[in-house]
């Protein structure tokens, strides 16, 4: 399309200028004088004494002494070359090499000796027209630092082999642009090993030279080249390019999950089928052992029912028998008390004859006694009788009048208060006779009768 086409013009033309301006070798300012660096290479040493901190990424060199007499220290895992003026040959070249300096004469590079390594983002065009996104990494280390510092550019102040990089970068999008055009989308991404030959060749026909002259080389040596990733760079194409394997795997799937539908249902099928027979298979033998059990039952229940039927018949018996002793004992006793009952009631009579025959006994020897007693009594009031008799004959008429006159004070006293005031005249009769006197007293005894009975 126009408008991808456009874009990825773009962005060539925006790399081509960003490497333009990378290319150009970033050199550091002039420093005040106080701090001015040494004479020698973007990297050489800094005087302690008279300048500050080394560049950041710089190699980090010692440099001591004063003046003329000066030592570089440089740490085992870096390359050095150090020149002095008059002299076609440098004075020292080697790794980890420390020596004299003189600022007036003398000048030194330092390089990182340790494996770099290029990390590469390839937009490329395939054999379809179609853009594809390439990434790579490099790594190389130097070989030959004799070599390679007379024909590679370690001038960057902050980072030495950031144009050597930059170089061997550009020569790897290169390389693996032009193999990707003659190859398709489908085989950049399903086999990376001819990008990776070639890309390897190409890089180490420029670091290491060829077999037959190795002094075309840059005294470098590329130590592994690797494909990371292939993308495509349209989604739609991405998606058209994944469409196939999708749907012939969407199409194993779903013949796969009828297949497993099949299995599963037939596997479901017999297993119900099982579970039916094992469950009817099931049931006859409950029911069977239902049926022995009902019939166990009925055997223990009519065996038990039996039994207690024997049981309560010799109870009843039993129990018939103990009544029917019960009984007759019963009737042993009631005839013995009876019997006993008959003696006491005749021991009884004879007792209650006994005692009224002792009580009349009793009583007529209370009546003979109280006869004889009443006899005599009477003997003795008769006897009395006469004998008051005798002593009332044997008294005088005044010796009578003078009792009565004594007792009339008395018979008074005891009668009631008179209503009335009644005369009784005595006198009439003789008075000197028991006769006479007795007939006075009545007639005084009727008078008061008379008084009391009237209202």
């Amino acid at each position: 399309m126009s408008s991808s086409g456009n874009q990825y013009l773009q962005q060539v033309v925006a790399q081509q200028e960003r490497l333009e301006a990378d290319l150009r070798s970033k050199r550091s300012a002039p420093a005040p004088a106080a701090q001015a660096p040494a004479p020698g290479g973007p990297t050489r040493g800094r005087d302690r004494q008279q300048a500050g901190q080394p560049t950041p990424n710089a190699v980090e060199v010692r440099v001591t002494g004063i003046g003329r007499w000066k030592t570089v220290i440089v740490p085992p895992n870096a390359f050095v070359v150090h020149t002095r003026r008059g002299r076609s040959e440098p004075l020292h070249v080697g790794l980890g090499v420390s020596f004299r300096y003189n600022p007036a004469t003398d000048s030194y590079l330092v390089v990182p000796g340790a494996m770099q390594t290029i990390l590469i983002n390839a937009f490329c065009i395939c054999r379809e027209l179609q853009g594809v996104l390439v990434q790579a990494y490099v790594q190389w280390i130097i070989e030959d630092f004799s070599t390679a510092y007379r024909k590679l550019d370690f001038g960057d102040a902050e980072d030495p082999m950031r144009l050597v990089n930059l170089q061997l970068k550009e020569q790897a999008e290169a390389a693996i642009k032009d193999k990707v055009a003659t190859l398709g989308v489908s085989d950049v991404l399903s086999d990376k090993q001819p990008i990776i030959e070639e890309l390897t060749a190409r890089l180490r026909a420029v670091a290491e030279g060829t077999s037959s002259d190795t002094s075309a080389g840059l005294g470098l040596r590329i130590v592994t080249v690797q494909i990371k990733e292939a993308v495509v760079s349209s989604a739609r194409l991405w998606e058209n390019l994944q469409k196939p394997y999708r749907s012939e795997q969407g199409r194993i799937a779903r013949l796969a999950e009828v297949a497993a539908d099949e299995a599963i249902g037939a596997r479901e099928l017999a297993a119900s089928r099982l579970r039916q027979t094992q469950q009817i298979e099931s049931d006859r033998e409950l029911a069977e052992l239902r049926a022995r059990n009902a019939a166990l039952q009925f055997d223990q229940e009519a065996g038990e029912q039996l039994r207690r039927s024997q049981r309560q018949e010799e109870d009843s018996r039993a129990l018939a028998d103990l009544q029917d002793a019960t009984a007759r004992h019963a009737m042993a006793l009631e005839r013995q008390r009876a019997d006993e009952e008959a003696e006491i009631g005749r021991l009884r009579i004879e007792r209650e004859t006994e005692l009224r025959r002792l009580t009349v006994d009793g009583e007529l020897a209370v009546e003979a006694v109280r006869a004889r007693a009443a006899h005599e009594r009477a003997l003795l009031d008769l006897e009395r009788t006469r004998l008051r008799a005798d002593i009332d004959n044997a008294q005088s008429a005044e010796s009578i009048q003078a009792k009565l006159v004594d007792a009339l004070p008395e018979i008074v006293a005891k009668l009631p208060k008179p209503a009335e005031l009644r005369a009784v005249t005595i006198g009439g009769n003789d008075t000197s006779t028991i006769g006479g006197l007795l007939a006075e007293l009545a007639g005084v005894v009727g008078a008061l009768q008379a008084t009391l009975k009237k209202p």
